[in-house]
């Protein structure tokens, strides 16, 4: 059909012929889709669901909106640039300039946050605008934010030492900082645990989560930690909320600190907010794939084995192995007493 005919013309054809092909399958599409599927059902039956949820949690009328994962996914990053703007900042930015850098950064960064907060605030309160009180507190939670960052940055410096002497595959503590999951999840929880202790924990809750969804490594916001702390791996970590964890501790992979029991109330409603996660001091090294759950101590210097299942207080300068657990198991049949922190 198009033999004979200029280049240009052929090609113009030619062009026109897909334009319609794809026209003609949209069209079949949308047809054979509609006469098959009653859409219209389907919207029907899901918004009886949903009104049906908003009313069974007093969300009825016009439901407060929740902070934006997308929004707060670029306040972290913001954050992290300012923090670190050689490493994780724009890499055209010049001595001269990087106050500058951060301050822009900070200020965007912050502004985000300070709606997020707002948005969280009044999704708590359940009310349809935000009262003076909460427009005033959100303000209060970003300045104690913001005065708070310099310790951050001390306390991820502290990770990054931990971090290179720990592990001899490291070059430099910049390779860790750009490469490593667990500094990445370290650098998330820092920041969301700040917001936790402030009064945002929904916002803290998803800060964890962004970098659960991109290392593997589950670090609840609630959990205490202390300086220089070390993730080696990291995939499959899991920090409980109620965890406390001293300064120098290293964990590897599929690491967890976990609860053991979930206690309920006299009509089996689950309780919340109870102590329920180990308690781990100083010095302490936990290998690969080893459990350890409930409310005990792990006392300082100790080393916990790869794989091994631990539901007991273990004393300060232990080693506890997979092999002697086999062998010589602790008694689980007696109460644990543990050291208030």
């Amino acid at each position: 059909m198009l033999t004979g005919q200029p280049e240009a013309s052929r090609s113009k054809d030619l062009l026109a012929f897909l334009f319609f092909g794809v026209w003609y399958l949209k069209i079949v599409d949308k047809h054979t889709v509609s006469t098959t599927l009653d859409i219209g059902s389907v919207v029907k039956q899901l918004r009886d669901i949903r009104l049906a949820s908003l009313q069974s949690r007093n969300r009825s009328g016009n439901p407060p909106k929740l902070p934006s994962r997308k929004i707060i996914c670029k306040v972290v990053e913001g954050i992290s640039s300012s923090l670190y703007p050689h490493r994780l900042g724009t890499p055209d930015v010049n001595e001269g300039g990087i106050d500058y850098f951060v301050g822009h950064m900070l200020d965007v960064s912050l502004r985000d946050l300070l709606a997020q907060l707002k948005l969280e605030l009044q999704f708590s309160s359940g009310l349809e605008t935000l009262c003076e009180l909460d427009e005033q507190r959100a303000i209060s939670i970003l300045k104690a934010f913001a005065e708070s960052l310099p310790e951050i940055r001390l306390l991820l410096d502290s990770d990054l030492r931990a971090a290179f002497e720990g592990d001899p595959a490291a070059k430099t503590p910049d390779e860790i900082l750009v490469c490593y999951p667990g500094i990445k999840a370290i650098t998330h929880y820092r920041i969301a645990h700040l917001l936790h202790l402030l009064g945002a924990p929904l916002i803290a809750r998803m800060i964890s989560e962004i970098a659960h969804s991109a290392t593997g490594i589950d670090i609840h916001p609630g959990a205490k930690i202390g300086p220089s702390f070390f993730i080696d791996h990291g995939t499959g970590v899991v920090i409980g909320e109620t965890s406390i964890i001293g300064k120098n501790v290293r964990l590897y992979q599929a690491v967890t600190l976990g609860a053991k029991r979930f206690p309920t109330d006299e009509n089996g409603v689950l309780l919340k907010g109870n102590e329920r996660h180990p308690i781990v001091e100083d010095d302490v090294v936990i290998y690969a794939g080893a459990t350890i759950l409930g409310r005990v101590l792990i006392g300082r210097g100790s080393v916990i084995g790869g794989n091994v299942w631990l539901t007991r207080s273990v004393p300060a300068g232990s080693n506890i192995t997979q092999a002697q657990m086999l062998h010589h198991p602790i008694d689980d049949g007696h109460p644990v007493e543990v050291q208030k922190h």
